[in-house]
């Protein structure tokens, strides 16, 4: 592990031009693919000219400064474009949960705005153990992915911390399967609570919601294991799970 890390960080740090936005710039393929793979959500702004006159450019440095917790670098090299998928200037989302890139082309968008930039970020920003609120809502239910693997549970629980790192951990196995999703005990979601039948009592409980077919499941109620929940998951994949309702 540590030699691939060294490999990763001496990329990055020969690529990196020190720019006016304090932003990295990825000057190759080699860099553009290790700055992807260090994370599980990273943004880049592909810009031809990253410069204040650049349609977008301001915008996309000022909306950086509001998603501190991403990794957001700039490229202009036209090899890494093409390796991407890139044909003009575009801010793209990178995400391992779905094996995902999420393009917004700013050719084909009439207006930017900084505040408009930043939520097509974190709305889109979903990760191994995505937190479920209004904002995540978005991404979650247009990506490809169709299958939720979701953990009710009380935010201030003794069992809270170890319960979202054992999933987090797990989620990596059924990329492109399921979407990871941490659903807390409060007001606001007292709906998708409700939805399987459940109260802020009744946590941790452990679910599933197919968008296919719309249809859900809960794990019967004892230890939320790791290997109990992944045979949970595989029994939805093998069609063994019982028709909605019946298994609550």
């Amino acid at each position: 592990m540590a030699p691939l890390l060294s490999l990763i960080l001496s990329l990055l740090a020969a690529s990196v031009i020190a720019e006016d936005s304090a932003l990295p710039s990825l000057n190759d393929v080699t860099a553009a693919e290790a700055f992807i793979e260090a994370s599980e959500v990273v943004v880049i702004g592909f810009f031809e000219t990253p410069s204040d006159e650049t349609f977008g450019y301001k915008e996309f440095v000022e909306a950086a400064k509001t998603v501190k917790h991403i990794p957001v670098a700039l490229c202009s090299d036209k090899e890494a474009w093409a390796k991407l998928g890139i044909v003009s200037d575009t801010v793209s989302i990178f995400r391992k949960a779905d094996n995902h890139q999420d393009n917004l082309q700013l050719s084909e968008t009439k207006k930017v705005e900084a505040d408009g930039l930043a939520r097509f970020i974190t709305m889109n920003e979903l990760r191994y153990i995505t937190e479920y609120n209004q904002v995540t809502a978005v991404g979650l239910f247009q990506s490809e992915v169709k299958g939720h693997l979701l953990l009710f549970i009380n935010r201030g629980s003794s069992d809270y911390e170890v319960l979202k790192d054992r999933l987090g951990a797990l989620a990596p196995e059924f990329v492109g399967k399921f979407l990871f999703v941490l659903v807390h005990g409060v007001k606001s979601n007292e709906k998708s609570l409700g939805y399987f039948g459940l109260t802020s009592r009744d946590l941790p409980r452990v679910g599933i919601y197919d968008r296919d077919s719309d249809m859900k499941w809960l794990m019967p109620e004892g230890e939320i294991s790791t290997e109990r929940v992944r045979k949970f998951c595989q029994s939805l994949i093998l069609g063994n799970l019982k028709v909605r309702g019946q298994n609550k």
